[in-house]
């Protein structure tokens, strides 16, 4: 009876991590990184079907930490994880890491028999030029992930995917194409997600804001308050309010250094507080570039 005692007790200890599933997919690597980074001990990794419902686990609690995608070097901000960030104030940003990408087409058929691609949108999107040149007349189907991309294609001859080499194993299928994203730079960068602050040495802060009234300058003051402040903004972002037409939230990234620290970023949100509807505050973190190679 105590030996099932204890290992109940080190099932609630260990960390439940949501993640973009199913495995072989980019986020699947990013949530093992992550977790590492965090020192959560022997983490349960839960993969979900599309970024909303790896946000919503965390924001009702049935996970412990989230790891999203949530800015791409070719397709910009991912729209779904920085509007569930606003949605959902009370989440923080731990960690980040930038992972390269390299996307891989895959299929069971030949290249020249290809006449659907399936993908996640933000792969499609990646690769773009690579399909418009090859596989021009293919239609372009998008999924929750490129995992499942790569599973709704297998025993296909006519439909290929878009994903990591790592699914090709093991769905056992074929390579038809490797690299194809149209920037050979192209890189992803992940978060991990929970409800606490940590408060550790940091690199970067995230935060986003929507202004009280829509006035000439209203913004302009904003970012002047950043700049006098020695703030580098490494991002800045609008998204609709989805309130009104015309109405948008900023997000913002700055550089976190020791001329610009935590406490430096106290006072700008108390100089931004008064031009602000609302200013939420995402953290202060550490992003490091990651080598798969």
């Amino acid at each position: 009876m105590l030996t099932i005692y204890f290992f109940s007790f080190l099932l609630v200890m260990r960390k439940q991590v949501a993640y973009l599933g199913p495995k072989g997919t980019y986020a699947e690597k990013a949530a093992e990184i992550l977790s590492e980074l965090a020192n959560y001990e022997s983490p349960i990794f839960v993969p979900c079907k599309g970024l909303h419902s790896v946000i919503k686990s965390l924001a009702y609690k049935n996970c412990d930490a989230a790891v999203v995608p949530i800015e791409n070097s070719v397709e910009g901000g991912v729209t779904a994880t920085l509007d569930a960030l606003w949605k959902f104030p009370n989440i923080k940003i731990n960690h980040a890491i930038v992972l390269p990408i390299q996307h891989a087409l895959i299929s069971s058929g030949n290249l020249s028999e290809i006449s659907e691609v399936l993908s996640h949108p933000q792969a499609l999107a990646q690769c773009s030029e690579w399909l418009s040149e090859n596989l021009p007349d293919a239609i372009l189907l998008p999924t929750n992930s490129t995992s499942e991309a790569v599973k709704m294609v297998k025993g296909s001859s006519f439909r290929a995917a878009i994903g990591s080499k790592a699914l090709i194993a093991i769905e056992d299928l074929k390579e038809l194409a490797f690299p194809i994203n149209d920037v050979s730079g192209n890189c992803t960068r992940f978060v991990l997600l929970s409800e606490t602050q940590i408060s550790n040495s940091a690199n970067i802060a995230s935060f986003a804001f929507s202004l009280l009234d829509n006035q000439p300058g209203s913004l302009l003051k904003a970012l002047n308050f950043i700049a006098n402040l020695g703030f580098n903004m490494s991002k800045i972002e609008s998204r609709p309010s989805k309130r009104e037409l015309g109405e948008y939230i900023i997000f913002v990234d700055v550089a976190i250094n020791e001329q610009n620290n935590v406490n430096s970023f106290e006072l700008l949100k108390k100089k931004l507080e008064p031009l602000c509807e609302n200013l939420n505050d995402f953290g202060c973190y550490m992003s490091k570039n990651i080598n798969l190679g």
